[in-house]
């Protein structure tokens, strides 16, 4: 490859790569503000890292103008993202996040679109020892968020669990492989006694892959078993494709610079997916995933922080030329990617045997959210199975929960807590409504210009009256929301989404690939509730009487020119 090829963006650094420069190895000053009394908050350097940390500092916006007024600091809390390969948990570290949520937080769980454990509400007095109790359930939340490498998704499914038990060993392996190095985690939660450290000497050391300033961006890394795509394997910044001969893992397909997050308004930001560039053996996926993110610190963006995700350095340096240095760095060429399909990227609802005499159950919850509604015990219910499971917990990628492993000696008693505490297995609801994802948005998110969490339900309620009139109650149609254009429950690839623009305004993008395999686009910009369902009043009576056999709705309205097909992010904006 031609030398000038591979340039990292000119510019002065951000200030985020000051922040980390100074931060000596992501200490900063974090020791010193967590204890200090005259706040509930932190420096907005000291928010920054601690992102490595699993945290953001955020505040409830329903009372921040209140609190204004009453010349009061925003109410500070910090949300707590667990790291959770794959997203498996044992009954004992559910019932501890139930626990701490209950002690420290606002009495909820968010399951994450990366399979992960959110919990919000917490105050910085209580932080240390919240961290303590994850860290004595041997979870943590090392590099939850921050320039790092985050938490490995894989296929739940359990209907595929024949391989799932090997595919999220590699989850596990890599997520453990690529953590930051240095201790700074473990002295300011864990007590841990510091080490002495001579930045000259030791830098290599302490950071042999990250260096000093980490990453330009976060990394994401996801491994998919075909035929599902649960994990939407083409928005990571690094997939793995399970490739499977006789029941057996060969190997994985690899695919690059994927990526969900955009601006409004700005054309040099867009989703991104990524693209397949060829394979390797299973045991080769460590090496694999090191030396591409080496790629991504030495040539990412450090200047231009909206511009900094691997997807862009893909885009400017071109697929092959990367491709090149990523076997440059290898010494040796990667194999041809292996023929495979997604026909999916969704959950199977209620009970699935497995191997081994296993038994599971797919539960439906809605936006992530675990928490007792109104006539609906749906965390006490979680409480009481975890008390006598046997098996493990699955966190979905689609923010649904799978009790997993049950015995069959155990399988009549979590039947019966099923049915006392009337858990839903998602059969009951639209198929829309089974296949919707919502970020937090408000009240927490900072980020949030309009609501998703809250919202999409409701709106949801609407929709279904045009769904159920057309005789679409059981079709499969994706359909997502998030509060700002950073992508968190992955809207680029819903075949109807909603990105917030303003309080109760959402840009409506529609034509994406029900596997995940097209990006959506700009339908109609900076609609409220009444424009979204006159667009669909029209839109999906339409689907109805003219789809072809087995045409998914997002197919649909490309195939009749409603939208542009987009399936490269640089032709998003066009």
């Amino acid at each position: 490859m031609a030398k000038e090829i591979l340039k990292a963006p000119e510019g002065p650094p951000s200030d985020v790569e000051r922040i980390k420069d100074e931060s000596n190895f992501l200490r900063g000053t974090l020791k010193e503000s967590m204890i200090e009394e005259l706040s509930s908050g932190i420096s907005e350097d000291d928010n920054r890292l601690m992102k490595f940390h699993g945290s953001y500092l955020q505040d409830d916006r329903d009372i921040r103008n209140e609190r204004a007024k009453q010349k009061l600091e925003p109410a500070y809390q910090f949300m707590l993202r667990v790291r959770t390969p794959g997203g498996v948990a044992t009954p004992e570290q559910w019932l501890t996040m139930d626990e701490l949520a209950q002690n420290y937080g606002n009495k909820t769980l968010k399951l994450t679109t990366r399979q992960a454990f959110q919990m919000h509400g917490i105050l910085k007095w209580n932080m240390k020892q919240t961290i303590q109790d994850i860290h004595h359930s041997l979870l943590d939340t090392i590099a939850a968020c921050g320039d790092v490498n985050r938490n490995v998704m894989c296929n739940p499914n359990p209907y595929q669990s024949a391989i799932h038990s090997e595919v999220f060993e590699w989850s596990k392996k890599l997520s453990d492989y690529l953590l930051p190095r240095t201790r700074a985690y473990h002295e300011l939660w864990l007590d841990e006694e510091k080490v002495a450290f001579s930045p000259t000497v030791d830098e290599e050391e302490v950071e042999p892959m990250y260096g000093r300033l980490y990453l330009p961006r976060k990394f994401k890394i996801g491994i998919a078993v075909p035929p599902s795509n649960d994990v939407d394997i083409y928005s990571q910044d690094l997939g793995f494709i399970a490739i499977m001969e006789d029941e057996k893992l060969v190997g994985f397909n690899i695919a690059i610079g994927g990526g969900m997050g955009m601006s409004h308004g700005d054309k040099e930001t867009y989703p991104q997916l990524a693209k397949v560039i060829g394979s390797c053996a299973p045991e080769q996926i460590l090496e694999v995933a090191e030396k591409i993110i080496t790629i991504q610190r030495d040539y990412g963006n450090r200047s231009v922080r909206k511009n900094a995700r691997f997807k862009y350095t893909v885009d400017r340096l071109g697929l092959q030329n990367v491709k090149a240095e990523i076997e440059k760095r290898l010494g040796w060429n990667l194999q041809e990617a292996k023929s495979f399909h997604f026909d999916h990227n969704g959950d199977r609802y209620g009970w699935e045997k497995g191997v081994k005499g296993k038994w599971h159950f797919t539960l439906f919850v809605e936006g992530g959210r675990i928490k007792d509604f109104q006539n609906y015990s749906l965390m006490t219910g979680l409480r009481e199975i975890a008390k006598i499971h046997t098996g493990d917990f699955r966190l979905t990628a689609n923010q649904n929960l799978i009790i997993a492993n049950i015995s069959s000696r155990n399988k009549k008693k979590i039947s019966e807590l099923i049915e006392q505490y009337g858990l839903m297995d998602g059969k009951r609801f639209s198929a829309l409504r089974r296949n919707s994802l919502a970020c937090v948005s408000l009240p927490t998110c900072g980020l949030a210009m309009a609501e998703a969490e809250r919202y999409l339900p409701v709106l949801i309620d609407k929709i279904e009256e045009i769904v159920d009139e057309n005789g679409l109650r059981d079709e499969e149609i994706t359909i997502r929301m998030t509060g700002c254009p950073n992508g968190c429950a992955r809207h680029a690839l819903g075949e109807i989404a909603f990105i917030g623009k303003g309080p109760g305004k959402y840009n409506m993008y529609l034509g994406a690939a029900f596997d995940g395999s097209r990006l959506s686009k700009l339908y109609r910009e900076n609609v409220g509730e009444a424009e979204i369902l006159a667009e669909l009043g029209d839109l999906l009576p339409r689907y109805a009487k003219e789809r072809l056999e087995g045409e998914h709705f997002g197919d649909f309205v490309v195939r009749i020119g409603v939208i542009k097909a987009v399936t490269d992010g640089t032709n998003f904006h066009d």
